[in-house]
């Protein structure tokens, strides 16, 4: 079972926690973590691209000059790829870029991110992150106060003023339990979660 140290909003130390193995002790499964950002990057992809080839675009029924005679090369359409105002050749249609992973596939490729994720101390438990005020600045400090930069915060559902805080900051992402991706966790440096959020993905995940 993991142990790892739990610290306030001013960056100490304040006790230490375990974690169930059941989430956050896994064996890490590479080729599904790999799997699960490559299913979530092609699924953002809307797949609504499209050109005309030369049979859509419109005109060139009639040939442009005579066979023979002219000292120009033979032509057939003034919409063949080599004219200006053409089809293009290979052109692009509207497709679906959906991959499906099923349930099992999505819960273990996620214990497996959070998994590395500890095993890399990259995982910071807070006692709570709790603002009385939306205000950038506290955020950064508490930020500044862990030693973090790029980071994923956890955050439980009263934490709204957390959230809206860490919106203009670039280099962070908040996101609720029931929102973390595989993609966010391995993105960002560092994922920071509050002590109820840690419980709640046991809870759910386990």
């Amino acid at each position: 079972m993991a142990n790892v140290s739990v610290y306030n909003m001013e960056g100490n130390e304040v006790g230490k926690i375990d974690l169930s193995d059941a989430v956050f002790g896994v064996e890490v499964n590479e080729h599904l973590v790999h799997m699960a950002v490559v299913a979530q990057l092609a699924n953002k992809r809307q797949g609504t691209q499209k050109a005309k080839t030369r049979s859509e675009v419109s005109g060139g029924g009639r040939k442009p000059w005579r066979q023979k005679g002219t000292g120009h090369a033979r032509q057939g359409s003034t919409r063949a790829p080599q004219w200006t105002g053409g089809g293009v050749v290979f052109a692009p249609t509207p497709r679906d870029y959906t991959i499906r992973l099923n349930k099992k596939e999505k819960r273990a490729a996620l214990k497996s991110a959070l998994t590395s994720r500890v095993l890399e101390n990259k995982f910071i438990v807070v006692d709570e992150l709790k603002l009385d005020e939306i205000k950038t600045k506290k955020f950064q400090t508490v930020l500044n106060n862990l030693k973090v930069n790029k980071a994923l915060v956890v955050i439980g559902e009263d934490s709204e003023n957390v959230a809206k805080s860490a919106k203009n900051i670039p280099s962070v992402k908040t996101a609720y339990v029931n929102t973390i991706n595989v993609y966010d966790i391995l993105k960002y440096n560092t994922v920071v979660a509050t002590k109820a959020a840690v419980a709640n993905i046991e809870e759910v995940y386990a």
